[in-house]
């Protein structure tokens, strides 16, 4: 192998032993974990919240289409003439 190539293999070796050292320092990654009752409290707002933003997209999927057809009947209206 040329100095080159053993350069290429040396640098890809201190990248992989310093990852995996920088892994055993952070140790094992913790979850958050909620107490029962804070979570169902969480989960229920979230419901609430994912519901209220269903509504909204609703109503400006109707606002839209709304302005579409009254868009189309104006065109229309205009080639009348």
């Amino acid at each position: 192998m040329e100095g080159g190539q053993i350069m290429v293999i040396v640098i890809v070796a201190m990248a992989l032993v310093a990852s995996i050292i920088r892994a055993g320092i952070r140790g094992p990654r913790h979850r958050f974990v909620m107490p029962d009752g804070q979570a169902s409290a969480e989960n229920q707002r979230l419901r609430e919240e994912v519901q209220e933003l269903k509504e909204r997209i609703k109503v400006i999927e109707r606002i839209t289409v709304e302005k579409e057809n009254s868009l189309a009947k104006e065109i229309e209206s205009l080639r009348d003439r």
